[in-house]
């Protein structure tokens, strides 16, 4: 059986443990083995293992019957000490119940025999107190003070004491029977307020924080201790000021001042709202008055900055104190401080500011017209001028006398940047001087000015010069200088409309304000746009006069019916070469004085008037064969000319004509097949016939039956 036991260790695997014992019986292993293998023998074998394991199961089996029984027995055992346990354990809460009861008991008796023991001495002590505080009575009676607590200054804090409590009882007296014993008693109480208050000093300056607070507290139920608190106040900005920044000096002073309140006094918060009411009535207020009442009337520019500065620094001074305890409503008490101090200032800031900008911006407009010798001439107003202005848009005529202004612009980018300038240091101080409900007003009565300055005084003064200098379309090698104005004005009203979002939108965007700025801003660009279209039409027509000029000089009747039809050597004629070289400048001129859409709008008008031109003149000549061949050289080079206007619609239109042209040149019996070409189908049947009547064998060749 131990050999059996052995081979049921874990971990325990049925094949192995026939193979284990098949190899520990003899003659049980492989036939190859030390020993043949013997069925017989191990089947033996294996009925005798049966057997033992039969006995070793039956003999567990009685061993596990013995424990399950054991088992049981104790768990009983177990279940009746734990129902001994529960009511042992009832018993003594029962026993805790009582205990309970009786500390209640005995407690409530103890209470209140304290409370008829307070009820005795509570009358005895203040019995006693009496007492006390008449013996001290009878000796300021007597006028004779003989008790060591007001003759000892070690004892001033006991005296104290009762001469406060005397002064109290002595308020009761009637005075025509007390009056001396309570002049006395009044002496007294003031000349011990004023040693303490002394004694208060005097530690104030050694650093006796200690002192300091047991003097405080003692203090505190005199009439004097409000004069206590403003002597530390007046001691603790001794030397505090030292250097020049008064703002920098009081945010220190308060930073080192509010820890040691707190260790003093028993309501930090109250003095410390009173130092700071104080530094600003005093300190802080003199020194704006000082800053701002030596420029107000002589440097008014330099005023508005000063009061913006201090204003400013203030502001942030009072950011920096709402960090300390002052009470409940802190940034109140600072609002009203601040108020106190600027608000007589403030009250004419933005009467002061408008007249400023007026000023400045009258003084930087004379400047610059000083600076180009220019007289500013008036724009006319009224009915007369706007009569003026409808019928120079609609006829483009230039009504009054025409301005040789040398190619000057009248624009200065240095001007609008100092207007600018200005305006933007205007908007800041109008941000943080005026108070919420006035700003978007203020802020508008600002835009106004700029607009006035800017948008009328220069801007439109120089369109209207500008217009004024356009020539008329049949003069001469003229300069066109309009598109440098458009150019210039385009480019400052970029920088108008930028200040306008960055800097006066914020201010107004949730006021009522806000439409009539839009609509101010509104209404200066459609007057500036009417202007800007009206210069550009009329330079336009003054670039199509300038190329009629060069036509009408340049071209001649024999360049289309040459004299010797085989010795034309030209690619193309003079008069084509110069108007082509003088619109590839213009196209380009135009292109650096525009931006965005209205590059092409413009090309694409000068391009059609360009076409126009173009198309009326060669309908001014007859051609002959080799002419025609000229004419559509020409146009071909007009159309090469025309891609530098990067517009379809123009190169379409220089398509056709360059069809038309060949009109010109073509066999007389294939004229109706080139008119039913693909650019020329659509065509006005009236305009192609026009085209072939150019041609000098018209007649002679009965071209018109192909139109028939």
């Amino acid at each position: 059986m131990a050999t059996t036991a052995q081979l049921f260790e874990e971990p325990f695997d049925a094949d192995e443990y026939i193979e284990r014992l098949a190899w520990r019986t003899p003659g049980g292993g492989s036939k190859g083995g030390a020993e043949a293998f013997d069925p017989k023998r191990l089947l033996e074998e294996f009925e005798n293992h049966i057997e033992e394991l039969k006995q070793l199961d039956e003999k567990i089996q009685r061993k596990v019957e013995k424990l399950e029984h054991q088992c049981h027995r104790e768990a009983k055992e177990f279940a009746h000490k734990v129902q001994d346990l529960q009511r042992s354990n009832q018993v003594a809460f029962q026993h805790f119940q009582e205990l309970d009861e009786h500390i209640s008991y005995v407690a409530t008796k103890v209470c209140h025999l304290g409370d008829q023991l307070e009820g005795v001495n509570t009358p005895r002590q203040r019995a006693v107190e009496a007492q006390r505080l008449m013996t001290y009575f009878n000796e300021f009676l007597d006028g004779d003070l003989r008790s060591d607590v007001f003759n000892n200054p070690d004892k001033i804090k006991e005296a104290a004491d009762i001469i406060q409590k005397l002064h109290l009882i002595a308020q009761e007296l009637p005075f025509d029977r007390f009056a001396d014993v309570k002049a006395k008693i009044a002496s007294k109480y003031h000349d011990l307020e004023r040693q303490l208050i002394q004694e208060f000093t005097a530690a104030q300056r050694r650093g006796e924080i200690g002192r300091m607070r047991e003097v405080a507290a003692v203090l505190l139920h005199f009439k004097g201790y409000a004069h206590c608190v403003d002597v530390y106040i007046k001691q603790c900005q001794e030397g505090a000021y030292m250097r020049n920044d008064v703002f920098e000096d009081t945010a220190a002073l308060c930073q080192r001042v509010n820890k040691q309140v707190g260790e003093v006094f028993s309501s930090p918060e109250t003095v410390m709202a009173k130092l700071i009411q104080n530094i600003f009535e005093n300190k802080l207020q003199a020194h704006v008055r000082e800053k701002l009442d030596e420029t107000r009337h002589s440097d008014v520019e330099q005023y508005l900055k000063n009061l913006y500065d201090l204003y400013t620094r203030t502001t942030a001074l009072a950011t920096k104190l709402t960090e300390f305890n002052l009470g409940s409503d802190k940034h109140t008490f600072l609002s009203k401080l601040i108020k106190s101090i600027f608000s007589s200032y403030l009250e004419s800031y933005i009467d002061m500011e408008r007249d400023y900008l007026r000023t400045r911006g009258a003084v930087i407009l004379q400047r610059y017209y000083d600076s180009k010798n220019h007289q500013k001439r008036p724009i006319g107003t009224g009915s007369i001028q706007e009569l003026k202005e409808r019928i120079r848009q609609r006829t483009n005529l230039p009504l009054g006398p025409m301005i040789d202004t040398h190619g000057e612009t009248f624009l200065s980018p240095e001007l609008v940047v100092n207007l600018l300038q200005e305006t933007r240091h205007a908007f800041e101080r109008c941000h943080r001087l005026s108070d919420p409900s006035d700003l978007p007003k203020n802020a508008f009565s600002i835009f106004l000015l700029l607009v006035d300055h800017l948008c009328v005084d220069h801007i439109d003064y120089a369109l209207e010069i500008g217009l004024s200098a356009i020539p008329s379309s049949d003069a001469k090698n003229a300069n066109l200088y309009f598109l440098d104005v458009v150019q210039q004005a385009n480019s400052i009203f970029h920088l108008f409309d930028k200040q306008f979002n960055d800097q006066l939108m914020p201010l107004i965007s949730s006021s009522p304000k806000l439409a009539e700025c839009l609509h101010k801003k509104k209404e200066v660009i459609e007057q500036m746009e009417v202007k800007l279209d009206t210069g550009i039409d009329r330079t336009l027509n003054c670039m199509v006069g300038q190329m009629k000029h060069i036509l009408a000089t340049e071209q001649k009747k024999t360049d289309f019916r040459p004299e010797d039809e085989n010795n034309v050597m030209i690619q193309y004629t003079t008069a084509c070469s110069k108007v082509c070289a003088y619109v590839s400048r213009q196209v380009e001129h135009v292109r650096k004085s525009m931006d965005g859409k209205n590059v092409d709008t413009v090309l694409t008008e000068l391009g059609v008037r360009f076409h126009r031109l173009i198309h009326e003149h060669l309908q001014q000549y007859s051609y002959s064969s080799m002419g025609g061949m000229l004419a559509i050289c020409d146009v071909a080079e007009y159309r090469r000319c025309a891609k530098d206007f990067r517009v379809p619609l123009v190169l379409q239109l220089f398509d056709t004509l360059h069809a038309l042209c060949n009109l010109l040149v073509v066999a007389p019996d294939n004229l109706k097949q080139v008119c039913s070409g693909e650019q020329l189908t659509n065509l006005d049947r009236n305009l192609l016939h026009a085209f072939v009547q150019l041609r000098v064998d018209y007649r002679s060749a009965r071209l018109g039956r192909h139109f028939s």
